[in-house]
């Protein structure tokens, strides 16, 4: 089957966090959670069509996650989406998505379909896969509210969705949003640095000022610390192209690093010697 077409640096909860062995529970509004954990983030709906979820971290961590699900005690997982392709956030397929349809990118399927060492001759594996993808968007009518999932085209990769949660004013950014921290931007497998700007420029255009954002890493956020990591990536990267107008090469680029106010933002997946051989690769292309 296949469609087409168509949040505070950290604020207090309604709720108190629930913990369960390595998993944190944020009540977020309504029906809408988010897990926290290793990996990136997961977006839960519960409610009274049971629970669905995006993304789903390692696959070492599905154990805690259906834990922290049965602590909502609202039912059965019925459905999962993927953000998009990278282990951190799908590696809980194979074994939360046996018998539970996945949602995602149609390049989501086809890069997840050629992990290697897997087997399409294995049933298991087979169902870990996407079995709904779509090209552009899609709409997921669950737990009394419409979730439009929106791909973005080469941003973080070639296979990115941000997931609007239609009624709730909550949006789940996947990696698009990397809370006060470079982002991975992975050019191998389709991402690119200018699109990723324009991606998170085009979803801040949409939302309202007091949306809440569920990003792939990092507490939960506001529309102003979303606008505040793209007016970073956007400085960090002019720095970085400046250097390359002056003929300077990556490696001296990378020695030299960036301002000191810059310095906490490479404290993440990616630090600022990672995040200018970034920026450098992918103007270089």
């Amino acid at each position: 089957m296949k469609f087409s077409g168509i949040i505070v640096l950290f604020f207090v909860l309604s709720t108190t966090p629930i913990f369960a062995q390595g998993i944190t529970t944020h009540h977020v509004t309504g029906k809408i959670y988010m897990l926290e954990g290793r990996g990136g983030n997961i977006g839960v709906s519960a409610g009274e069509d049971g629970l669905l979820i995006i993304d789903n971290q390692y696959a070492n961590m599905s154990t805690p996650i259906k834990e922290a699900l049965a602590a909502l005690n609202m039912g059965e997982l019925k459905m999962i989406v993927n953000t998009h392709f990278h282990g951190d956030h799908t590696g809980g397929n194979l074994e939360l998505g046996q018998g539970v349809p996945i949602v995602a990118h149609d390049n989501v399927r086809v890069r997840l379909a050629k992990t290697r060492g897997k087997s399409m001759d294995d049933p298991a594996f087979r169902e870990s896969l996407p079995v709904v993808t779509f090209s552009e968007s899609a709409s997921l009518h669950f737990n009394g509210e419409e979730l439009k999932l929106v791909h973005f085209p080469h941003g973080h990769t070639d296979g990115d969705t941000v997931v609007y949660f239609a009624n709730s004013n909550v949006v789940h950014m996947g990696d698009h949003f990397f809370v006060e921290k470079f982002p991975f931007i992975d050019i191998v497998n389709g991402g690119d640095v200018a699109q990723y700007m324009i991606n998170v420029q085009n979803v801040l255009d949409t939302l309202p000022e007091d949306v809440k954002i569920i990003p792939g890493h990092g507490p939960l956020a506001t529309k102003k610390d979303l606008e505040k990591f793209l007016a970073t990536i956007k400085e960090t990267t002019d720095l970085v192209r400046a250097g390359m107008k002056k003929g300077t090469a990556k490696r001296d680029l990378q020695k030299a690093g960036l301002p000191e106010r810059f310095a906490s933002h490479g404290t993440g997946f990616v630090n600022v010697k990672t995040w200018i051989g970034i920026v450098y690769d992918s103007y270089s292309k």
